[in-house]
């Protein structure tokens, strides 16, 4: 009779953690499948084995050209864009216990556009300098925001409040500077904006891989810590977390990947606020959603980009399609949040 209550929580545990591995399973099969759909896919539809034989750096006339040049920057821009903004979206939701409080609602990604954006129709720069300006002016945003909400006790809702007044002035700041820049720069400037796969370079994706293979580890190594962290700052220290410091190496990293990922593809709407609710549908509580998160992000901007270049008679950036699945979203969660008094 002792062992019954034990047993019945290890069979729970048991239960969780197959689904887990099923649905991430199933996640990374879909981005598998999505990822050579981006490679086959374009004005003209090529054989998997001529696809293959491009990539193994044999060349072949037209198709050596799409495939590496063109096909394969953007499928691997939308892969680490994806995980990166999936990532750092729940990191965000769950270290601050609420949906809202993702990097595009809180102002986090209109600080590093800004900077992205003066970098590039002001000082005319491209590649690493527009990278290191949206790290410095992302970080600046959190801290800014961060220093504005404390007030006598820090406030998860004056945080969101702040960080969404934030977003609002960053946003006349970059309009601003479009009209300040001149003629030529605008379109590139408002298409950029809009989050965007449309030629990306394997030049300019280092930042990024490096970024990723550095950042999302960290993230996923203190995985366990986020999830007792959203219990709350008192269980977390009567758990054994060290709270301020797991905050720290997590708004860091989370912060590092946005704003590299913002640098890259622009700022593709919704993907960070919509891929943790996603993941926790799909998984559930009592494992650290991370990595299904990441996956969720992947398997939005790679879908999203599909449908915008091929279901629609004119082609669409990534962040339009985006666009329009998470603002329905948005405003039911808001909807949802006043009936339950949470806002």
């Amino acid at each position: 009779m002792t062992n019954q209550p034990m047993e019945f929580i290890m069979a729970g545990r048991r239960h969780r953690r197959r689904r887990w591995l099923l649905v991430t399973g199933v996640l990374a099969v879909l981005t598998c499948a999505l990822c050579a759909a981006m490679l086959l896919l374009g004005n003209t539809i090529y054989p998997v084995q001529e696809v293959l034989r491009a990539l193994s750096g044999e060349q072949l006339k037209g198709v050596s050209f799409a495939v590496n040049t063109i096909r394969l920057p953007r499928m691997l821009a939308g892969l680490l864009a994806g995980f990166a903004f999936g990532v750092a979206g729940y990191t965000f939701q769950t270290m601050l216990r609420n949906p809202l409080a993702n990097p595009n609602v809180i102002g986090i990604t209109s600080g590093s556009s800004a900077a992205a954006v003066f970098c590039i129709v002001i000082l005319h720069s491209k590649g690493a300098v527009v990278s290191v300006a949206s790290v410095i002016a992302g970080l600046a945003t959190v801290m800014l925001i961060y220093f504005l909400s404390r007030g006598k006790a820090f406030s998860i809702g004056r945080l969101i409040l702040v960080g969404i007044g934030i977003q609002a002035m960053l946003d006349a700041v970059i309009s601003y500077l479009l009209l300040l820049s001149a003629q030529q720069d605008v379109p590139a400037a408002l298409r950029w904006l809009s989050g965007s796969l449309n030629g990306s370079q394997m030049k300019e994706l280092p930042p990024l891989v490096f970024t990723v293979l550095i950042c999302a580890p960290v993230v996923i190594v203190l995985g366990k810590q986020l999830s007792i962290l959203e219990l709350g700052e008192q269980a977390a220290t009567s758990l054994g977390v060290n709270a301020d410091k797991t905050r720290i190496a997590l708004i860091v990293s989370s912060v590092i990947m946005i704003a590299i990922a913002t640098a890259i593809t622009g700022p593709i709407a919704f993907v960070s606020f919509l891929a943790g609710p996603i993941a926790k549908r799909l998984v559930g509580v009592g494992f650290s959603n991370v990595i299904p998160a990441g996956l969720v992000g992947v398997n939005l901007v790679l879908a999203a980009d599909l449908i915008g270049q091929f279901a629609f008679e004119y082609r669409f950036p990534v962040g339009v399609i985006t666009g329009l699945l998470g603002a329905p979203y948005l405003i039911f969660l808001l909807i949802r949040m006043n009936r339950k008094g949470e806002l």
